[in-house]
């Protein structure tokens, strides 16, 4: 019944279906086949987003929405540009350490593409930058999002697999500095050679001047993590802190209006809506793989080939590499975690590690659907 699902699955995505339908559509094949109510699918998609901690989700987008259009983001792109525009190739730069900015207040790769984007992409084109070059830096620099804390997938995988979703933050730290590291080394090797427009160099007081106009911003990740690493609040009590704190920067730099709020807040529950049905319908398709055992044919097909850890990460990392390019990463969180975290578990993979590994890989797998 299985290769029915997946044959349904691989069909509602080649007619163009949304990711969040076909996840429902596709479990619905084996449903009616097997017999089972289909009251089953309502239940499962009730029960999969009642949680606490799934608050967080649609809060950090809010904050990340009201910080955007509270001019937030162009303080930090001002700040970037005196810290690195003079170098060669200085707008890219700008635009991945935007990027890291950005994604340590949404934690979502679309809304830092959706952010840093609309500025850059301009700008670099403006100065002479190639429009694929541009679209690329700010597709590639926007992975960082969820990896970056506060991160909406290490919440949802947290959740599943039930780690310390202030010990993933943590992990996610060094991993994303070292993305926009290996970036920034990229687009300097690539600007040295095509010669690239480098901007002028910032006086002392210009550089005081916009560090002083960008701290606000750059407290709150220090505001929202520092809470939750401490154990002064949850990470759904630190959305909500997030959320005021976007709120009141955007009144005090006069720049979020008032009558800006009622769309603010739809856009803000368009996107939450998204990701919690892809959650809901992921979570059907999850639960029809575990009910016929596929986690253990996985762990056994692996353990057929090496029982040796470090291959078996290594095929899994090429796995999670390959979903990540067509697959949305909340929906491939819910569906692949249940499979693949009973094998690294019994390999004795540390869960924290390997929640890690997994968002890394799918983030940059989705690079490719970003850039589209």
């Amino acid at each position: 019944m299985i290769i029915w699902v997946v044959i349904g699955f691989i069909v509602f995505l080649l007619m163009g279906i949304p990711i969040a339908f076909v996840l429902g559509l596709a479990p619905l094949i084996a449903i009616i086949g097997k017999g089972i109510p289909v009251t089953v699918i309502a239940q499962k998609m009730f029960t999969s987003t009642d949680s606490f901690v799934l608050m967080a989700i649609p809060l950090f987008i809010l904050a990340g929405n009201l910080m955007a259009e509270g001019g937030v983001t162009r303080r930090l792109i001002d700040f970037s540009k005196v810290v690195v525009g003079y170098i060669s190739g200085g707008l890219a730069l700008v635009t991945v350490l935007t990027s890291m900015g950005v994604a340590a207040i949404t934690g979502a790769a679309v809304a830092t593409a959706a952010a840093v984007g609309s500025i850059m992409i301009p700008a670099m084109v403006k100065n002479g930058y190639k429009k694929d070059f541009a679209s690329a830096v700010v597709a590639a620099a926007s992975i960082m999002g969820p990896i970056i804390p506060p991160s909406i997938p290490f919440i949802l995988y947290g959740v599943l697999a039930n780690v310390s979703i202030a010990s993933l933050f943590l992990g996610g730290i060094i991993p994303g500095i070292l993305l926009g590291v290996s970036m920034a080394v990229i687009i300097l090797v690539y600007a040295h050679r095509h010669n690239f427009p480098r901007e002028k160099p910032p006086t002392f007081l210009e550089f005081l001047s916009s560090f002083v106009k960008a701290l606000p911003p750059l407290g709150m990740p220090v505001l929202v993590l520092g809470g939750i690493l401490t154990g002064i609040f949850t990470p759904t009590e630190a959305a909500v802190i997030a959320v005021a704190y976007a709120f009141i920067l955007g009144l005090i730099y006069k720049e979020l209006k008032l009558d800006k709020l009622p769309k603010i807040l739809s856009d803000s529950a368009v996107t939450s809506s998204l990701v919690m049905l892809i959650i809901s319908t992921s979570s059907i398709f999850g639960w029809l793989l575990a009910s016929e055992r596929i986690p253990q044919q996985v762990a056994n097909f692996f353990l057929s080939i090496t029982n040796n850890p470090y291959l078996i990460l290594l095929m899994i990392n090429v796995l999670l590499l390959f979903v990540g390019t067509f697959m949305e990463t909340t929906a491939s969180i819910v569906i692949l975690t249940p499979v693949l975290l009973p094998l690294v578990t019994s390999l004795g993979i540390s869960p924290l590690h390997f929640g890690v590994v997994m968002a890394v890989n799918l983030v940059i797998g989705l690079t490719t659907l970003l850039w589209e």
